[in-house]
């Protein structure tokens, strides 16, 4: 039988360079020897975005054409809405009665947030108690393995423990959800810090190519790095960390050795990295033209998984309303 494999993303905004790099592509493999479920987890958005729910929808579209168009195959993998799958908040709320509280403020990524979101009023359960939506998110395809990077492992580990319980405290239900570890690569944004869109400095899949072109000529490099005779250093500069993930291996050896020599400039440099980016992308691109003269092709999509994924949950709710004996 199969691997299941469960992931999703939130619609918090455009998907960029480091959703590509650090998931989508690995999705896109994954369903190549896998069962896989991905989600747009637009409920999950709602724990921190609240209080602006206007975009919402466009992104959860949006989202879905990136994976569309970055080559996530709707015969082979099962794509949906969570919010079109009423089941992820009957499981949310029926495990949240077996979740202790000192659970979820151990959480070591709530702190964080809350710092790093100072601005945002998250004294809210809906913030607190995440994981046990995410915990649903994954128990109720009855995932085997969650592909997460060394920092989600906390997330999943919790998930277990939730699991755990359940099947301690009823009857077995639930398989404990295992990692599949996967190396996330450093994405840097344009200020190099890493890319997020809290940030505001994210190359989109869907920049065009003037403005992909035009992000990268504002990219920070090696700061020591301050005439064109200087030597530089790429261990230390960001548009070299993308060569990384983007180029060819011979443009990262030429980048890599001629920076230190100073025999290329950070203007070349970037024109070398914009072309690799470019034709990276522009697959990416030409599928999302394509379904943008085909918007009835994506509703197929979202319809179809809609129907796959529900029957799944239905399957589960029936069995954890039998195992709780209720309804």
């Amino acid at each position: 039988m199969a691997t299941r494999v469960l992931s999703g993303m939130q619609p918090s905004g455009l998907l960029h360079l480091g959703n590509l790099f650090g998931a989508l592509d690995n999705f896109t493999r994954l369903q190549a020897e896998h069962e896989c479920f991905y989600f747009v987890a637009d409920w999950h958005a709602l724990s921190t975005n609240y209080e602006d729910t206007t975009r919402i929808r466009e992104y959860t579209r949006a989202v879905l054409i990136d994976w569309l168009a970055a080559g996530l195959d709707p015969e082979r993998s099962t794509l949906f809405i969570q919010s079109r799958v009423p089941e992820h908040a009957v499981l949310h709320l029926l495990l949240s009665m077996i979740t202790p509280v000192p659970w979820l403020e151990r959480n070591p990524t709530y702190k964080e947030k809350r710092e790093h979101l100072k601005g945002r009023d998250l004294s809210t359960y809906g913030f607190l108690g995440y994981p046990v939506l995410q915990t649903a998110d994954i128990l109720l395809y009855k995932g085997d393995v969650v592909p997460v990077g060394v920092d989600q492992l906390p997330h999943l580990e919790l998930s277990r423990e939730i699991a755990r319980r359940f099947n301690q405290l009823y009857r077995p239900v639930f398989p404990e959800p295992q990692a599949l570890l996967t190396e996330m690569p450093k994405v840097p944004g344009t200020d190099g810090r890493k890319m997020s869109k809290s940030y505001h400095n994210t190359i989109t899949l869907s920049d065009p190519d003037a403005t992909v072109r035009s992000k990268l000529k504002t990219m920070v490099t090696d700061p020591a790095r301050i005439r064109r005779t200087d030597k530089g250093n790429p261990d230390v500069c960001p548009v070299f960390t993308l060569h990384q993930s983007i180029s060819a291996q011979p443009v990262i050896a030429q980048v890599n050795q001629e920076c230190r020599t100073a025999a290329i400039g950070c203007i070349e440099c970037k024109q070398l990295l914009a072309d690799g980016l470019v034709t990276r992308l522009t697959p990416i691109w030409e599928k999302r033209r394509e379904l943008a003269q085909k918007p009835m092709l994506v509703d197929e999509v979202i319809d179809t998984g809609t129907r796959k994924a529900g029957a799944v949950a239905r399957r589960t709710i029936a069995e954890v309303s039998d195992a709780m004996r209720i309804a």
